[in-house]
């Protein structure tokens, strides 16, 4: 399934103040994920396989670095969990990075918004506006990243602009 996200993640130590605020919005909460990500070495984009107890999924995309909101292709295969195909992920590919997390996951509409706490990197809230089938468009899902972005009080300095790979792969330099 290929998607169009706009996308943002910004670093945060108001971690349970902004999840407080969003659930005055009413959101569907789907639950809390213990997720290990495992990137792999890729020639372009970023491709990880997504071990969880509510999401599982491998995962290729390609997104620009910068901070703020930005647009991600995203091609998204789920699965159930199955150690033969991570086996043959490290075998090919390599390990490039290894992120462990846990994620607090809630919907406004095509909204999902990650109260995220990843080990050694520290608290994040991630939005990501969706369009699954190309009926919303980009100026629409960058204007809900905006308002979310505002809603959470999230300032310009604290937008990252890098994956929590890369951020787990600055830290080992």
């Amino acid at each position: 399934m290929s998607i169009l996200n706009i996308e943002f993640k910004a670093k945060t130590n108001k971690l349970t103040e902004q999840e407080e605020l969003l659930q005055k919005h009413s959101p569907l909460f789907i639950g809390e994920d213990h997720q290990i990500d495992t990137y792999f070495n890729v020639q372009t984009g970023r491709l990880k396989l997504r071990e969880g107890n509510i999401e599982n999924a491998l995962i290729h995309y390609e997104r620009e670095d910068f901070a703020g909101a930005k647009s991600s292709h995203v091609l998204l295969y789920q699965h159930q969990p199955d150690k033969t195909l991570k086996e043959i992920l490290v075998k090919t590919l390599g390990i490039k990075a290894v992120v462990d997390k846990r994620r607090k996951i809630y919907f406004i509409n095509n909204v999902k918004f990650h109260f995220d706490t990843v080990a050694g990197l520290g608290t994040f809230v991630e939005v990501e506006a969706i369009d699954k089938d190309g009926s919303i468009g980009k100026e629409k899902l960058q204007a809900q990243c905006d308002e979310y972005a505002a809603l959470l009080g999230i300032a310009a300095e604290d937008f990252c602009s890098v994956s929590y790979s890369d951020m787990i792969l600055q830290k080992l330099t």
